[in-house]
């Protein structure tokens, strides 16, 4: 069974890996994909919501005759990534209640 992802929780994925490093496209679909299931065509849109959403830039770097396109964040790609841990905090906590509370005596 797959849970499916929302959009402020794939945000905050790939902006959680790129507070860490710039990645270009597809090595970011793999490690995102250690994660979730996700294609390479969900990817690139997200991508470039994000760009014009200004929270990630981006530059071309040179790779075996061919340039990559590397994706960066931004000091407000940053502060969206702040507010979607504490959306993902404030929603994980409402969850663990109900799968973790035991109900033993509440009968």
């Amino acid at each position: 069974m797959k849970i499916q992802v929302a959009a402020d929780l794939l945000d905050g994925l790939v902006l959680a890996l790129l507070d860490k490093k710039d990645y270009y496209g597809y090595a970011l679909t793999q490690d995102i994909q250690k994660a979730i299931s996700i294609s390479e065509s969900t990817m690139y849109p997200v991508l470039r919501r994000l760009r014009s959403s200004g929270y990630l830039t981006t530059y071309d770097q040179a790779y075996e005759g061919r340039n990559r396109r590397y994706y960066k964040i931004t000091d407000e790609g940053r502060k969206h990534l702040n507010r979607v841990l504490e959306m993902w905090t404030n929603y994980k906590q409402s969850l663990d209640k109900i799968f973790f509370t035991s109900s033993k005596g509440d009968e």
